[in-house]
């Protein structure tokens, strides 16, 4: 497997707040020197490189005079205004001593939750890598919202990894692995290899660091969404940026799922906006989940939303808990003399049209490892 990751031609790089600051929150011009020397050796090798950077906010802390990063929404915004146009600024001087373009790519979830903007995503990096640049993609900080954003940079890397189908993705950030315990406590062990993130039973308790927004946890999610997207993915410190480019045993290896699934039911999995919610009953669960089968309107007890045919809806069982994302065949409002109803008495009721199924298994994905 470090091998395929060696050999990997097209990556994601994440690189996290930590690891691009000093001491004192300011941009490290030797990690970025370092950072950018690495990559560069991968594009001489004729891999396509795209680089999640974090940084923007801490960089604009400097300049305007505040001494920790802000807490309230609309300074780190001002803050990210700042410090975005310096740090492509530093990232396009020292990639030009490479002879190396970049362009600039600022996502907002809206951008990846609809299915048009995501396709119009997948458009632009294409013809970045085409074209030779490297991307330098940022979640957009200066219009995003608390209720609209992706969180962390680690979950962008992941969910740009799988929007361009890459071999690899990399978490740099100021951790060098993942641990069976906090790293401080005694008798806790690094782990090399993850097969299945899903079965990991460790600590992830503690978050990020004074100027990032992420922690083990966000890592972890992103290393789920990356590896049942059919992306290896490795968890190394920034430090090691070039042996964990290189394949060498650094980190944590998390192991693909070895199985690609279409961007449609990726982006369903991960990355669309939800606009409804279906519950199901334990028979309909049992259906979907052990048998495969299309959710049809006998088996949903209930709904909330406003949708719409063909919208994003998430499937809930009896008590609550996530089974899966499907796309709707119907609207809401078609609902209320829909459910508990088999397909035949309704289409001999209200014609054929309405003997489809409410949510057609190969339009759904479900949660628990994803299978379906």
């Amino acid at each position: 497997m470090r091998r395929s990751v060696a050999e990997a031609r097209r990556i994601v790089v994440k690189v996290g707040s930590s690891s691009l600051t000093d001491a004192h929150g300011r941009i490290d011009m030797a990690h970025m020197n370092a950072l950018v020397d690495a990559i560069a050796a991968a594009r001489a090798s004729d891999r396509e490189v795209i680089v999640v950077s974090s940084g923007a906010v801490a960089a604009g802390l400097d300049p305007l005079g505040m001494r920790a990063k802000p807490r309230d929404l609309a300074t780190r915004q001002a803050a990210a205004s700042v410090g975005q146009g310096l740090l492509l600024a530093r990232y396009t001087s020292l990639f030009a001593a490479h002879r190396l373009t970049v362009g600039q790519v600022l996502l907002t979830v809206e951008d990846i939750s609809r299915q048009a903007s995501y396709s119009n995503a997948l458009r632009t990096f294409t013809r970045l890598l085409e074209l030779g640049a490297v991307p330098i993609v940022n979640e957009n900080d200066t219009v995003a919202t608390n209720e609209l954003r992706f969180g962390d940079n680690d979950r962008l890397a992941a969910l740009v990894a799988h929007v361009v189908q890459a071999d690899a993705l990399f978490l740099l950030s100021d951790v060098d692995a993942l641990y069976s315990d906090h790293p401080s406590r005694p008798g806790a062990r690094r782990i090399t290899d993850v097969t299945e993130v899903d079965d990991l039973v460790v600590d992830t308790s503690k978050g990020g660091s004074s100027v990032g927004t992420g922690g083990m946890a966000t890592k972890l999610e992103a290393a789920r969404i990356a590896t049942h997207a059919g992306v290896t993915t490795v968890l190394a410190s920034a430090t090691d940026v070039a042996a964990a480019l290189a394949g060498e045993p650094v980190g944590t290896l998390f192991h693909s799922s070895g199985r690609r699934r279409s961007r449609k039911m990726l982006w369903l999995a991960y990355a669309s906006k939800v606009e409804g919610v279906l519950t199901l009953d334990a028979g309909a669960v049992r259906a979907v989940v052990e048998r495969g089968a299309s959710l049809l309107p006998a088996g949903v007890t209930g709904f909330a939303g406003d949708f719409h045919a063909s919208d994003p809806v998430r499937l809930d069982g009896p008590d609550g808990e996530l089974i899966g994302h499907g796309l709707v065949n119907y609207a809401a409002t078609d609902l209320p003399t829909m459910m508990g109803r088999s397909t035949r008495q309704l289409a001999a009721e209200r014609g054929p049209e309405f003997e489809r199924e409410l949510v057609h298994r190969d339009a759904l994905i479900l949660r628990k490892r994803f299978r379906g």
